[in-house]
């Protein structure tokens, strides 16, 4: 352990009153328990990171209590505290407590399923190469879930500061871009940021509340202030409304696929994802699967369909899960044969060999398909990144934005967009410019598609290592 991780250690170990000052830290906790919870996984084994006094670690407990969760620590006095909020909570998982360095990770050995920390992650000295450590740890189809500070926090204390022209000694924090652009190549990831204000009773307040937390530890090259300069900051900190203090917090979730492949999903049926798949099957000489056929009282089989466009040998067509008469949803579908769908038990195909898997949904991402499963849940849990198709016609831009949006709030990584229809460069524009995704290519309409057609548009796809990095 480095000189400055045992000081930031003895820092917060020595933080008796801690939980009085955290309003933040347990309001951020729980909201990254909540992404976590979104993402509609159920993990076995759970190891944390930097757990203070346990806000995080009662979300765990609550929400996966069969879970093995390994809680840790870099100070021992916090890992303790932790123990001690848990004891009162029930559940069947083993719970063991660590001391251990997040950036170490290869002390506590293991696979995990979820690897997660709340706002411990800006004392990293080197975030690129432990979040790569931590990768490696993740079992497949495995996720890593963060909170931590970025840039722009605690604007108000710098910017006295900067009037005052001396330096502030509070760490400088990346923006979310930056985070992005660490996450391991192995998986896909994404950040999302909020501003979150705190009202410290008065300046004073604010200054002994950080001391209370821990986080006042001065970054490297800074030296604390003279008493009068400190005084003259915390004047300058006063305003008539009261003093303010902004975190801005980022929540960053990573996952490792299962495999290596795309789920097709798109805004609405009929917009043309069996004809996208076979063109990514195509580009890719990959492999095929389609969990649930519907309509094929009315309709050839969509695998049969891929088969031809492709040229596609059956050696690379993996059978459906369930095969349905009507033209609707899987739920209603299975309902007209009074059947319910068994999703529980559903996993990604084995693969046949070293290719991607083409994955391709029905319809769109909130399609239900049993009682309790939406299209979204599945994609959640075969953690395969989505290739969204829409139409570009006029309300494409409503209804992709608001998929991506749906999608995003899941922690579902999105690899692109393929739009079809006539050109329209302000669709093109709005998805790239609003909803921050890849348009992968434009098909334009045909009114009739065969297997020439296909080879041609499967140029226009980017190869998959190319659609690999980077991840929306």
């Amino acid at each position: 352990m480095t000189t400055r991780k045992q000081r930031i250690a003895a820092r917060f170990g020595a933080a008796e009153t801690y939980d009085d000052a955290a309003r933040v830290q347990r309001l951020v906790a729980g909201r990254l328990a909540e992404r976590i919870a979104a993402t509609g996984r159920a993990p076995t084994r759970i190891l944390e990171l930097g757990c203070g006094t346990g806000f995080l670690t009662q979300h765990l407990r609550r929400l996966f209590p069969d879970a093995d969760l390994t809680v840790s620590d870099l100070a021992p006095e916090m890992r303790d505290r932790a123990r001690r909020r848990l004891d009162s909570m029930q559940g069947s998982g083993h719970v063991r407590y660590l001391v251990l360095d997040a950036e170490a990770p290869e002390e506590v050995g293991g696979r995990y399923d979820l690897i997660c920390s709340s706002l411990s992650m800006q004392w990293f000295s080197d975030r690129a190469a432990a979040l790569a450590r931590l990768a490696a740890m993740l079992t497949p189809g495995g996720m890593m879930a963060f909170s931590t500070l970025c840039a722009g926090s605690f604007a108000e204390w710098r910017r006295v500061h900067a009037a005052a022209g001396v330096a502030c000694a509070i760490p400088l924090y990346p923006p979310p871009a930056t985070l992005e652009d660490e996450w391991p190549a192995t998986g896909q990831g994404l950040w999302q940021a909020e501003t979150i204000l705190d009202r410290p009773e008065t300046s004073l307040a604010f200054v002994r509340e950080l001391r209370q937390i821990g986080a006042s530890l001065p970054r490297e090259g800074t030296r604390p202030h003279a008493p009068g300069v400190m005084r003259r900051l915390l004047r300058a900190l006063e305003t008539p409304e009261g003093v303010t203090a902004s975190y801005i917090v980022g929540y960053g979730l990573f996952r490792v696929p299962a495999c290596p492949g795309v789920f097709v999903t798109g805004t609405d049926t009929g917009v043309g994802k069996t004809l996208v798949s076979a063109c990514l099957v195509h580009a890719w000489a990959a492999e095929y699967w389609k969990p649930f056929q519907t309509g094929v009282a009315e309709d050839i089989a969509d695998s049969v369909t891929v088969a031809e466009l492709a040229g596609l040998e059956p050696a690379r067509i993996h059978p459906p899960a369930a095969v349905l008469s009507a033209p609707l949803s899987p739920f209603d579908a299975a309902g007209r044969e009074n059947i319910v769908l068994d999703t529980a038990g559903l996993r990604l195909p084995a693969p046949r060999g070293t290719r991607p898997l083409v994955v391709e949904g029905a319809g769109g991402v909130m399609v239900p398909i049993a009682p309790d499963c939406m299209m979204i849940d599945l994609i959640a849990r075969f953690a395969l990144p989505v290739v969204l198709v829409a139409r570009s016609q006029l309300g494409t831009i409503n209804h992709t934005l608001l998929t991506l949006q749906a999608l995003r709030r899941r922690g579902i990584a999105i690899a692109g967009v393929v739009l079809n229809g006539p050109p329209s460069p302000e669709a093109r524009r709005a998805i790239s410019l609003f909803g921050g995704a890849r348009v992968l290519a434009e098909f334009p309409h045909l009114d009739r598609i065969g297997p020439a057609d296909v080879e041609r548009l499967a140029r226009l796809l980017p190869s998959f290592e190319r659609l690999l990095a980077p991840y929306s």
